[in-house]
């Protein structure tokens, strides 16, 4: 004989569905930010710049196809860093809130650096790129540990 079963009020399947959407986020990011390293790497290696002060040196999309594609990528984290930001907001983790703004600060600070990269062509903004990449997977990698361990309890995942 079973007992009765009680549902989960709205409110608490909402936040679960949020929790879930979360989980999603982050880890979609984690995967666009490694191939976006694993595209950095690639232009760093086999894409030559025009040196400072030639013309169109400093084009992200004039200067080959994988540079294109690793500034068009960029483009679309800073979107999707806002994405997982307003996510996080609304379904209101504090964990979240934080974690997805300080990799939306260090996905900016990339674009920073590979800006000043593709116009100085200086060891030290490449550098910046490496560095603000690997802060951004850190806080996306926390920010899915948190979005997991925040899980309804007893819940299936």
């Amino acid at each position: 004989m079973a007992g009765p079963q009680t549902a989960a009020p709205p409110s608490a399947r909402k936040m679960a569905s949020r929790q879930a959407g979360l989980r999603q986020a982050n880890l979609a990011i984690l995967i666009v930010l490694s191939v976006q390293f694993a595209l950095g790497i690639g232009v760093n290696l086999y894409v030559t710049l025009p040196a400072a002060g030639h013309p169109g040196h400093a084009s992200w999309f004039g200067n080959g196809a994988l540079l294109a594609l690793h500034a068009a990528l960029g483009m679309f984290l800073l979107l999707a860093s806002i994405f997982v930001l307003v996510r996080a907001i609304m379904a209101r983790n504090v964990t979240l809130i934080v974690t997805s703004a300080a990799g939306l600060v260090a996905i900016f600070a990339a674009a920073f650096f590979g800006s000043g990269f593709t116009d100085k062509l200086t060891d030290g903004y490449s550098l910046g790129m490496a560095m603000a990449t690997a802060v951004a997977l850190v806080c996306y990698a926390i920010g899915l540990f948190a979005a997991t361990a925040r899980a309804a309890p007893g819940a299936h995942r």
